[in-house]
Order: C-alpha cells, then structure tokens, then sequence
C-alpha cells in the first residue's frame, strides 16, 4: 500500500503553496503598478513638453513663414533633448511636418492623424509611426485670433518604456525570491513546531486513536465526565449522559455545577474517594481525580456511578432480610406466649391462660396498622411492608414506632408513584429514627380527595430534639444535616430528595415544631389522575431514589 505523506512535509507544501500564491499575486501587482508609474510619468512629461512647444511665440509665428521648418526644428529638436522624449514633432492641419528626429522626414505628411487638431485638446495614446510604436500627447497651436493652426506631438517608444520597466523589476523580483525562501523557512520551523505539539502523531494515528477514544468512552458502562481548569465540562460520555438526566443533550462548555449538586473543589478535596452526589433526584457515587500534564493540573475527571441503581437492587434483599426478622420477632413472641399458655394451663389458671389467648388474638404483626375494625385502612401494600420493616427496626434500636390509629392509604395508580411515596416516607422515618434515641415516632398518612385532586399527606412526629427555626428551610439543602457525618458515610441527602419528589409532583415538604417535642416532617404529594402524564412531565431521563437507608436504600 502506498504510504501516506508525513504531516510535517504536508504542512510545509501547504504553507509553501500559499505563501508563493500569494507572492507570485503580489508581484504581478506591484510590477503592473509600477508600469502604471512609469508610463503615467512619462505621459505628465510629454504633456508639458507639448504646451510648452505649442505656445511658443517663435513657433506660433513660424507658421507664417515660407519654410517654418527653418525655424521650428532646431527649437524642437533642443527641446526632445533636454527633456528625454524620443521626438518633438510639430505639423500644421494639414499633417505636413515641420520638425522631426530625421531631417528627411520633414515636409512629408504624418504617418498618424492630426488627432488634436480633430478633437481641439489634448490627445494621449499608442500609436505606431515611422520610428516605431509609441506613446504619444498631442495638443493644437492655436493662432493669434485663436484658430487651430498645427499640432505638437510628443512622443516615446514603448520599447524604451518597457527597458526602464524592465531594468527596476528585477530588484522587486530578487525581494520577492528571498521572502519566497524566507517563507519556506518559516513554514518548515512552523511544521516542525506543530509536529512537537502533537507528540510527532501523524494524522492516520490521529484518526485511529480519536475513533478508538470514542469507542471506549462511548462503551464504558460507568460515567465519564472531564472538566477543564474552570469546572466546565470538556466531555462527557453516553453513559454520563444518562446518568445526568441529560441524554441527547451536549454539555460541552456547561459548568459541572449545573448538572451536579457538588462543587469541584470539595470533590478534589477528598480524590480517589467515592462519594455522594445528587444528580436531581438520582443519587450518584462519584470519584473525582486530577488530570496532571507536565505536572500542572489541567482539569478534572469525574467518574459516576449510579448508587439508585445498586440500592435497588439490594431493596428486594433488604427486604426479605426486614421480613425475616420480622418473622423471627414473631417467632419468639408466639414462643413466649405459648410457653406462658403451658405454665398457667398446668397450674389450672384457665381464666388467665383464656386472657393470653385473647391479647394474642389481638394482636400480631399487623395489628399497628389496623383501625379497630380490624381491616388494615393501608392498602398499598408496599408501604405496608414498609412500615413493617421499619416497625422491627425501631424496635431494635429502643424506639416506639406507631402509626396513628385514622391512617388510610389506598392502592398508587402506578409503581412509580408508589415508589415515590416510599422514597418519601422511608427517609422520614429514617430522618425521626435518627433523630430521637429510645423514644416515639409518630406516622400519619392521609389519602384525600381535595378540589385540586387527590392529595396524599405523610407527617412523621418524633421526640428528638427537633429543628430550630431559622434551620427550617435549610435543613432539605443538599448535604446539610444537624447530625455528625459518620465516617466514610454521607449526610444530608434523605430529605433533600423528599422535597425534590415532592416539588416535582407539585406538593411540598415542610418542618414544624411536634407536638411530642422534637420535629414533625409533613410532605404533600399530589397525585395526578394520569400517573403517566405526570412522569413524562417530570420524570424524564431520572430513576426513584431510593426509599430508606436500611430496608430501602435511603440515605442517612
């Protein structure tokens, strides 16, 4: 296969191409401009020889002599050599000359027409005559009474104007041929030096490894985003894209901080560490590393993970293992009560033993989310297996989980709202759990059909410490929590997606004083009658965050 020529003499013959177009135009014009020069020169000269012939008295008042030849040519001929005109001759209107270069020639007709006795002014043009092509002025004799009487022509060869041309145009082509050699020159360094900046990569390599760099960002299933120096995004691959809710888009240019709640700077703080960004309402793993090129910092890039998804895929473990310990809290409870049944039984308490049996009956795993009719008024079933799940939990951490005894809760129109309203509550109860420390947590859930639609309303109570007022607003910021950052963990996520879902559904999510003490977190989500509608609308390019931080992914 024939070898493809090298960058560096593809660069030289390019800029040598245009450098000798543009020299070569150069030339021609400054050579056809001094042309111009010279003729223009010798034409204000001939002009002012003429006049100054044609108004001579000596010469008007030799028309009026038998021979003015006599008197006309030594005048005419003194003046042609002193003024470097090739000839000065005067005719009368007839044509008949008076004075020329050679003397045979006087008294014959002109071999060119009286011009400016035709036209009665002056006459400038090539014309060609007895000594050969010239360029010529000719101008009348006006009489004494003013009547046209003769003309003065005044002539050069052209050959003589094309050797002055020709004897000054070699100096401008001799500085035309040393900038064309100090250009060739400048182009070879130029390549040279471009060949350095690209580290000697010829253009094929270029193509191969720009083709190969597409193909392995574009199939790397992580996040990919590279920031310059100012946090703008320089690149950023398709599984970025679509981590970011942005896909189709293109974010060259756009600053990292629209597209991410998190600075740079706090993410090179902690370089090389995975950490937790949101990403509207997707909770991402990101690792920030520094781009060093010839030991200067020239960007970052950014690797993202998606955590929702990994917490939803441990959410079905997690939940059986909530389920397991709920069953195996039952197991217990039941084992208590039927060792208890044994012992009254055979020490013939039979009225007692009959009350374990009907506190027993009363009671069991879902007994706390009954009304007293005995039908559970929640009927999502699965919050109900949340609220399950979170009911065991707080039982292990010393807390009093209970849900109010009004509660009602009927089936999502759709598993997306569903999960929604786990991501809500979830991180409520996980936000009280933390916050008070062997006490009480309060949930009540409100399904309500209001003039703007049906209203879904989830308020959780505890007896913490609660949240002062002028933190109210900032508490739901992103990484903002009145709670100690655990050590490699995060903070400050949970309810910031709890308002971002609630916002986006067009409810809200509100904090005010409890009535038990600590906080009551109330979180309004409007439910549309087209669940549909309303994920198209807000949903686009973004997955459910995840709903707790035990059982449900949620973040602490």
């Amino acid at each position: 296969m024939r070898r493809a020529m090298r960058l560096r003499t593809q660069l030289v013959l390019l800029q040598s191409a245009i450098m000798l177009v543009v020299i070569v135009g150069s030339g021609i014009a400054a050579a056809w401009l001094q042309e111009r020069a010279i003729r223009d020169a010798y034409q204000d000269r001939m002009v002012g020889v003429a006049y100054s012939v044609a108004q001579l008295p000596t010469v008007i008042n030799a028309f009026d002599d038998r021979d003015p030849s006599i008197v006309i040519q030594p005048i005419a001929e003194t003046v042609r050599s002193a003024s470097d005109v090739t000839y000065v001759v005067v005719t009368d209107v007839g044509g008949i000359r008076f004075s020329h270069p050679n003397p045979d020639r006087i008294g014959e007709v002109a071999s060119t027409p009286a011009d400016a006795v035709i036209t009665g002014g002056l006459f400038t043009d090539t014309q060609t005559g007895t000594l050969g092509t010239s360029w010529r002025a000719k101008v009348p004799v006006f009489g004494a009474e003013g009547e046209i009487i003769g003309q003065v022509s005044v002539g050069i060869l052209e050959s003589e104007l094309h050797a002055e041309w020709a004897a000054n145009i070699w100096v401008l082509a001799l500085c035309l041929a040393v900038a064309a050699i100090v250009g060739v020159l400048l182009a070879t360094w130029a390549a040279a030096v471009v060949r350095r900046r690209i580290h000697g990569v010829e253009p094929d390599e270029i193509k191969a490894m720009l083709e190969t760099r597409n193909a392995t960002l574009h199939g790397i299933g992580e996040g990919l985003v590279v920031l310059d120096e100012r946090g703008a995004i320089v690149l950023c691959n398709d599984a970025a894209l679509r981590l970011l809710g942005r896909e189709g888009e293109d974010l060259a240019g756009v600053s990292v901080t629209e597209v991410l709640d998190a600075q740079v700077e706090p993410l090179l703080a902690d370089a090389g560490e995975q950490q937790l960004v949101l990403a509207g309402e997707r909770v991402l793993v990101v690792r920030a590393d520094p781009v060093v090129v010839d030991g200067r910092d020239v960007g970052t890039v950014l690797i993202l993970r998606d955590r929702t998804e990994l917490d939803a895929a441990l959410r079905d473990l997690a939940g059986a293992k909530g389920s397991t310990e709920t069953l195996r809290a039952q197991q217990h409870e039941f084992a208590n009560t039927l060792h208890t049944l044994g012992g009254l039984l055979e020490l013939g308490e039979t009225e007692a033993a009959m009350g374990v049996i009907r506190r027993a009956g009363a009671g069991g795993a879902l007994d706390a989310l009954e009304p007293a009719s005995g039908t559970s008024a929640i009927l999502e079933l699965e919050v109900s297996a949340l609220l399950l799940a979170k009911r065991a939990q707080a039982r292990e951490r010393g807390v009093e989980l209970v849900v109010a005894a009004d509660a009602s809760l009927q089936p999502a129109p759709s598993v997306e709202v569903a999960g929604d309203w786990l991501t809500v509550l979830g991180n409520l109860i996980d936000n009280a759990l933390d916050a008070t420390a062997g006490g009480r947590v309060e949930i009540a859930l409100r399904d309500a059909e209001t003039d703007a639609g049906r209203v879904v309303t989830i308020a959780v109570d505890d007896d913490g410490e609660g949240v002062p007022e002028e933190l109210r607003d900032s508490i739901f910021d992103v990484e903002f929590s009145t709670k100690q950052r655990p050590a490699g963990g995060a903070r400050g996520y949970g309810l910031t997606l709890v308002r971002r879902v609630a916002e986006r559904l067009g409810g809200s999510a509100t904090v005010e004083r409890s009535p038990l003490g600590g906080a009551r977190f109330i979180a309004r989500l409007p439910v549309a009658a087209d669940a549909d509608a309303v994920l198209g609308a807000g949903t686009a390019g973004t997955v459910r965050a995840p709903a707790s931080a035990g059982d449900r992914g949620a973040l602490p």
